[in-house]
């Protein structure tokens, strides 16, 4: 469990997260190209790769040994005084999976910069959807959008990924490319990827066969370096056996330096023949006459043991030997491998140990023969691997090497172990990964793997199987199992908080509060965190903070004793929650300022502390008057915030975004993020956010004077509100956001004694509950009412303490939000009160921030619009057109992604695309200039 449960994280228990391990993780194994140690010299292909270097996508494709790779590191080095960054991802038959795909294209992006993978680190694990992983993407090209200069993605061995659903994310990704990002894709087959819009646009650079075979210069220049006793005629020879194929070129050359060191004349059969050496099957023929036929048995025997790993280290190599006599040897065959330069290659290191990795189509060649061998031999090298990946810490591949020896129970053992400390550094894709490859029955049998799973379930948000699970854990769970239960209890409150259903989480409080007296340190914290969320729900804001603190209410400062140090921070995040509930918006920025630097250097470990926080600080932004900053701070967060954060955060996002929209007269997007919060709270089933989203719907169409469509709403908002009643808890949270939406209803029909009437009872229960924000916003919106109604004496005294709350609180928006007669009241307020300093400061402070809020925005200079706005015509692609022209008929993302057959976050980037191409910011300006450039006819 965890102390960050509340923020879908229910398994961060543990002290402090421990470093990152020694080991390498495998996945960034393969950020780096397979590296050699001689460059063969391609001066032609160099050419055109230099040449092609803004293209948006190069191609590479040709059969296994034709140097593509070797090509890329010399061109790498060339694009590096041009000022390009180069990333490199290997592909290989382990990450051929979703989750270690995605994981491993983030690692070879961080390798260049750490921030383009930073909100896609925050998505790890937390969901495998299509919609997830588009966002996942989206949040990866956002960060190379948004760094100086080009970046270069290389893909090398594309063939090895197989799965569909990682050839969407890579078109997706081609598709969402910035200009400032190059993808590199080299495969040995066709590639599965869509790229004619690339091709047509000429931003595509092919190369295949014919590109990538030696010519005869560059055969008899190779041949001469390696063995300069190799003749001209002998070159030719090679040349046309191989038909200039790198590999076969290299093979030849070990060939020839063997037959020269030999002590007998060699046969006519040594000398070569006019068989050409044209694929892998040649190949691997020749590799067992021309390597493993020279070779010692014991030496072919390790290479066959060595194989079965993807990568290998010579104390690896021992073990799979089964003995720690055979050092010597060992050292010796892979200084040997790795001086021909043709078998073995470097493939980084780390604190202890040297790695390589076999040529891979060297590799194939031993696996062939070791597929040959009975099952009990071949379990029994995999079983010496994982023995030695397990003690040397390296948990992915010690899981896989246990389940192919035929050891599923200790591979479950182990994952159920390393967990733990997988999840607190952030890596639960990775934990997810290795669920993947356990055999269900062991998961089953494991009360550990199922709490694992029910924990997955929930950062997923499959909140009905995680229902299923809990319910059948709780059957099978022994009586006396104290801690599997208390667990179990902290999963169950999670699931509460994250369906946002306050009398679940309250039934569960019995059993909550019966804290083991031997729980670890963070479980404690996950129970604190719990209880945080609960308490400020039911508007006990003093013990929420409390909790957090264990100090007295008198010496609360919002800052957590106990739990792992993300943990701490949520802790903080959630007391700043308790603030902004309460209405206290100064306190809450003092907490959430703070929490969100520190969570932000922490990376995804601090996910959920630095999505809450940066939901708190949006909505202080806009409260303190500074919308537009707002705006800027959560757009680009949105994404990672409505997949990590529970629902009153994205709740507090989305209403945030849209009023800031609303005040920058931007009522197409305003009403779109209604539009994605209604959403959200329909695919989840989450009535109370759905009430609050109802109500502000009520609001805005009242204000452009739809009278029906508010109408409509507020008969959805009634009935949701007479279903909630039944609630012990969450009733009056229903109440007052229906009751609210009835206000502004007799507001707008000038029904102002009903109003104040309604109002009356609305400012008793928040004074009651300690809801000081909206007991400011409901007086500023009875003292309106009131004065409408001639009843200045009353107006005056509700509007003055509205202020001097507003003032205390650190309130602006929420007094000039509660009607438009607001800001008058304020200005007679403050005549009437010239000795008070402090009044006038705050009221000059609201003044200002309507006069801000209601200037005209200075009219854009129309000098060369016209040729510039052709200009952008002319890039719009046809999709796009097609996106514009159903955004002029004012439809939603999801409407406009139904009528493509695209899905609403593609809807999303070819907006912002759009808007970049014709130089505006929101869909209100973007349809202003398609009418008046008659953009999208036709489309």
């Amino acid at each position: 469990m965890t102390e960050t449960i509340v923020l879908c994280n229910p398994n961060h228990i543990g002290t402090d997260a421990a470093p990152p391990s020694a080991s390498q993780p495998v996945e960034s194994a393969y950020v780096s190209p397979r590296v050699s140690t001689r460059v063969v010299g391609r001066e032609r292909l160099l050419t055109q790769l230099i040449e092609a270097r803004r293209k948006r996508c190069i191609v590479m494709q040709g059969p296994a040994g034709y140097g593509k790779t070797t090509a890329l590191i010399a061109w790498r080095e060339a694009l590096y005084p041009l000022a390009f960054q180069v990333a490199w991802l290997t592909l290989a038959d382990e990450i051929d999976d979703l989750a270690r795909f995605l994981d491993a294209l983030a690692a070879s992006l961080a390798q260049v910069d750490p921030s383009i993978s930073r909100d896609a680190a925050f998505l790890g694990g937390r969901g495998m959807d299509d919609e997830a992983v588009e966002r996942t993407i989206i949040a990866l090209v956002r960060g190379i959008a948004s760094r100086q200069g080009d970046l270069v993605l290389v893909l090398d061995d594309l063939h090895r990924l197989t799965d569909r659903r990682c050839h969407r994310s890579l078109q997706w990704l081609l598709d969402y490319a910035p200009p400032n990002l190059h993808v590199v894709l080299v495969s040995r087959g066709a590639i599965p990827l869509s790229v004619g819009r690339i091709r047509d646009a000429g931003l595509l650079l092919e190369l295949d066969l014919r590109d990538l075979r030696f010519s005869m210069a560059e055969s008899r220049a190779f041949l001469k370096s390696q063995c300069p006793e190799i003749g001209s005629r002998d070159a030719r020879q090679m040349h046309e056996m191989t038909d200039g194929w790198v590999a076969g070129l290299q093979l030849m050359v070990v060939g020839a330096r063997r037959r020269k060191a030999a002590p007998v004349r060699p046969t006519p059969d040594d000398a070569f023949t006019g068989s050409q050496l044209l694929d892998v099957h040649t190949f691997a023929e020749f590799f067992e006459r021309e390597v493993l036929s020279r070779l010692a048995a014991s030496e072919v025997e390790l290479l066959v043991r060595m194989a079965v790993c993807d990568r290998l280290c010579a104390p690896l190599c021992v073990a799979l030997l089964g003995g720690t006599d055979h050092l010597d040897s060992v050292l010796k065959l892979l200084a040997r491998l790795e001086n021909d330069n043709l078998f073995l290659a470097p493939a980084g290191h780390d604190a202890h140990h040297a790695w390589y990795r076999l040529n891979p189509l060297f590799r194939e060649t031993l696996l062939g023969r070791f597929a040959a061998r009975s099952e009990t031999q071949q379990r029994q090298v995999h079983h010496a691997a994982w023995q030695w990946f397990r003690q040397h810490d390296h948990a992915d591949e010690a899981v896989r090497h246990a389940v192919l020896a035929g050891e599923p129970a200790a591979a479950a053992d182990l994952v159920a172990r390393i967990a733990r400390s997988l999840q607190l550094r952030g890596d639960l894709r990775k934990v997810v990964a290795l669920m993947r490859l356990l055999p269900q029955a062991e998961i089953q049998a494991r009360v550990g793997l199922r709490l694992w799973m029910i924990h997955l379930h929930l950062y997923a948000r499959e909140f009905d199987a995680c229902a299923d699970a809990i319910e059948r854990l709780h059957a099978d769970l022994a009586p006396d199992d104290v801690h599997s239960r208390y667990r179990l209890t902290l999963l169950e409150s999670a699931l509460a908080v994250q369906r946002d259903d306050l009398d679940a989480a309250c039934a569960l409080l019995p059993r909550l509060l019966a804290l083991p007296p031997d729980a670890q340190g963070v479980v404690v914290g996950a129970h604190n965190n719990l209880l945080s969320w609960v308490h400020t729900r039911r508007s006990d804001f003093d013990e929420a903070r409390r909790v957090q603190t264990g100090r007295a209410p008198a010496h609360l400062d919002g800052t957590p004793i106990m739990g792992t140090s993300a943990g701490v921070l949520s802790g903080r995040a959630l007391a700043g929650f308790s603030h902004l509930l309460q209405g206290d918006v100064l306190q809450t920025e003092r907490v959430c300022r703070d929490v969100f630097y520190q969570a932000e250097q922490r990376g995804s470990a601090a996910a959920e502390a630095s999505a809450l926080s940066a939901a708190l600080l949006g909505e202080v932004l806009y409260e303190s008057g500074d919308a537009e900053q707002a705006r800027t701070l959560l757009e680009e967060r949105l994404d990672v915030i409505e997949r990590v954060s529970f629902p009153d955060s994205v709740m507090s996002v989305l209403t945030v975004l849209s009023s800031s929209h609303w005040l920058a007269g931007h009522r197409l997007d305003a009403f779109a993020c209604l539009d994605r919060l209604e959403d959200y709270a329909a695919r989840h089933d989450l009535r109370h956010v759905l009430a609050h989203c109802l109500a502000q719907r009520v609001r805005r169409d009242l204000q452009r004077g739809q009278l029906d469509a508010a109408q409509a709403h507020m008969a959805r908002l009634d009935a949701l509100a007479a279903r909630a009643e039944s609630l012990a808890e969450a009733a009056p949270h229903f109440h007052v956001v229906a009751q609210q939406a009835h206000v502004d209803w007799r507001l707008a029909h000038e029904d102002y004694d009903a109003a104040a009437h309604a109002l009356s009872s609305l400012i008793e229960l928040c004074r009651e509950r300690g809801w000081q924000r909206r007991l400011a916003f409901f007086e500023a919106q009875k003292a309106v009412a009131a004065w409408h109604l001639g009843d200045a004496v009353s107006a005056r005294k509700l509007m003055l303490s509205a202020m001097r709350s507003g003032h205390r609180l650190g309130l602006v928006r929420t007094l000039l939000d509660a009607d438009p007669a607001v800001a008058d009241l304020i200005s007679r307020v403050a005549r009437d009160e010239p000795q008070d300093a402090v009044l006038q400061f705050y009221a000059d402070r609201l003044r200002e921030a309507h006069a801000r809020a209601t200037a005209t925005p200075p009219a854009s200079t129309k000098t060369g619009a016209r040729s510039a706005d052709a200009r952008a015509h002319d890039v719009l692609s046809a999709r796009e057109s097609k996106v514009l022209s159903l955004l002029a008929q004012a439809l939603p993302n999801k409407k406009i992604a139904r009528t493509m057959g695209i899905s609403p976050e593609t809807v999303k980037w070819h907006l912002k695309n759009i808007y970049s191409k014709l130089g505006v910011s929101s869909r209100d300006e973007a349809v202003a200039r398609s009418r008046d450039l008659a953009l999208g006819d036709g489309a």
